[in-house]
């Protein structure tokens, strides 16, 4: 079964055609990083046009690769929720265009449920039930997939986002945007241990995060820095907040599997491709003879081969949407 999926949540355009969930035949992508570079972060109306732009010729060099017509589609998937309503409005919307023209199934994909399914892409044995991670810049939320379809919420941050954090924490060392990136490659060079922040929640016992606390602290550090106008120790200050942002993520994750009993753990999500975080829940995995499983890091972010994988498992469990499917800027519950 071969699914053509459109992704538009943010500022990445993508589109990809995946057969029966696990292979994917093309997939392309068009980023806004040096579009919104210069904004220092992505403004909403901006990433909305640039999508305008790139879905279509996006969709005939998927189509190519993939060496299909529109034929020998079985249906055609899109990321509704959550997200930028504007960016997510122009791939839902295009993807109904898709659906009327050539009278294809129109499957709904929640962009949370989607980063679960990159993991299928290249870890073929992977079946649910599992424990998964998923941590981006919008999004901090350990999940119990239950099944292909059905996931429930263990723990979600109360307020910032990993990624979010990174980003900002980035553009105040003098990072481009997204700074989370270049900051994960600083901090290898640092001393994790030259700066000491707060444990978010230390006296309370959740496993959700907390990431404000962390990137307040780090900004008071800084602000101290630049009132001496003595230079950052640019290495140090990444590698101590990464340190302690990551942390936080793997000590809440691990905690939950031993909760609940859950021996095979995942990461998804654009900063499960952070490399402090990949190398300590393999350790921690190891230690605890969990099976771990990790995206390809061309995978890890935004991208329409997650959602072609998740919009398969839909399909087939039978989640299609009529033309009068809405898009949801802060749709979290799980459906």
């Amino acid at each position: 079964m071969k699914i053509l999926a459109i992704e538009s949540s943010c500022d990445d355009t993508s589109v990809a055609v995946v057969e029966d969930g696990r292979k994917v035949l093309s997939c392309k992508t068009s980023s806004q990083i040096d579009i919104h570079k210069v904004y220092g972060g992505v403004v909403p109306e901006v990433a909305s046009r640039a999508h305008i732009e790139s879905v279509v010729p996006l969709t005939r060099l998927a189509m190519e690769e993939s060496q299909l017509e529109f034929k020998d589609i079985d249906a055609v998937g899109a990321t509704y929720a959550p997200g930028l309503i504007g960016s997510l409005l122009v791939g839902l919307n295009f993807a109904k265009g898709i659906s009327i023209a050539v009278e294809l199934p129109l499957v709904p994909v929640h962009h949370i449920k989607a980063h679960v399914a990159s993991l299928y892409l290249t870890n073929h044995e992977l079946e649910p039930p599992f424990l998964c991670l998923v941590a981006s810049g919008g999004h901090s939320h350990i999940l119990k997939v239950e099944d292909y379809t059905k996931m429930k919420i263990i723990a979600k941050t109360r307020d910032d986002a990993p990624g979010e954090a990174f980003d900002k924490i980035g553009r105040r060392l003098g990072f481009d945007y997204p700074g989370g990136i270049k900051l994960d490659q600083i901090a290898e060079s640092g001393n994790p241990d030259s700066f000491q922040l707060p444990i978010p929640m230390k006296e309370e016992e959740t496993l959700d995060f907390s990431f404000s606390g962390l990137k307040t602290a780090m900004i008071n550090i800084i602000n101290k820095f630049e009132q001496k106008q003595a230079p950052l120790p640019i290495e140090d200050l990444s590698a101590t907040f990464r340190k302690f942002v990551v942390n936080c993520l793997v000590k809440n994750f691990i905690n939950a599997a031993k909760i609940l009993n859950i021996k095979t753990l995942a990461i998804a999500g654009g900063v499960s491709a952070n490399s402090m975080l990949r190398r300590e829940l393999q350790k921690k995995c190891a230690e605890n003879n969990y099976r771990f499983y990790m995206p390809e890091k061309k995978y890890c972010g935004d991208n329409a081969a997650m959602v072609g994988a998740q919009a398969y498992y839909e399909f087939i469990s039978g989640s299609t949407a009529s033309l009068d499917l809405n898009a949801y800027a802060s749709k979290l519950l799980l459906p």
